[in-house]
């Protein structure tokens, strides 16, 4: 038996246990969906073409892992206007199970195999009253508490770089760079022209991995950034 269902804009012709790979879809690994719109389904010799879905018929799908697919680079340069742009994307997806194909309206019997069973409640005890002496421990001990300064406990989040001293630099004069990605360099410490000339190597992997920039970017701004640093 199979069906052909759409999701995500795109069509899959599946069978049960088939395992493929779709535009994301909502839920956590090890929940079992439902797929409403079924364009065809094969039984042997029998086949029904929905109009433009099968009444009825639903497939029932399990979520193996919600990932993102490989970074896909988008390079855009306008000739003689000294303006380009590499934009960096991973597309969202889900990798699901097919479990079920049912028809006339019936309903997926399998569970969710991911899930666990959810443990008992322990049992609640019955309070007991407090002895005198307990009690006047107790209010010494809740004395003692307020007094005692609070320890802090936030850490501030570690940055990738160490912003140097001194006035920052104007990195919008970077081509690439706008307001919005100057301030993420910033809250990480990139300020200055020479930091973004010294890049090595492996801090462009660095960055390309931590925020939202791709290595050839990276790269075309510390090509400007040491241009920059010369004019100086």
């Amino acid at each position: 038996m199979f069906a052909v269902i759409k999701t995500g804009g795109k069509q899959y012709s599946v069978a049960a246990d088939d395992r493929l790979k779709v535009e994301k879809l909502t839920g956590e690994p090890g929940d079992v969906i439902t797929i409403a719109e079924v364009l065809m389904v094969g039984d042997g010799d029998k086949t029904t073409i929905g109009t433009p879905y099968v009444d009825g018929a639903v497939v029932a799908v399990e979520i193996v892992e919600q990932g993102r697919a490989r970074k896909v680079i988008a390079f855009k340069k306008r000739r003689r206007k000294n303006s380009q742009r590499t934009i960096g994307h991973r597309q969202q997806f889900t990798d699901i199970r097919i479990s079920e194909i049912l028809t006339g309206g019936a309903r997926p019997s399998k569970k969710a195999a991911g899930k666990k069973a959810e443990k008992p409640k322990a049992e609640v005890k019955p309070k007991t009253e407090k002895k005198p002496e307990t009690a006047k421990v107790a209010k010494t001990e809740a004395k003692a508490e307020k007094k005692a300064p609070a320890k802090k406990t936030d850490t501030p989040a570690k940055t990738l770089f160490t912003a140097p001293k001194g006035d920052a630099d104007d990195l919008k004069k970077i081509s690439g760079i706008g307001p919005a990605a100057e301030k993420q360099l910033n809250e990480q410490g990139i300020t200055t022209y020479a930091q973004v000339a010294n890049f090595s190597d492996k801090d462009i992997v660095r960055i390309d991995e931590a925020m939202p920039f791709s290595a050839a970017q990276i790269e075309t701004w510390r090509d400007q950034a040491k241009d920059l640093v010369k004019g100086k």
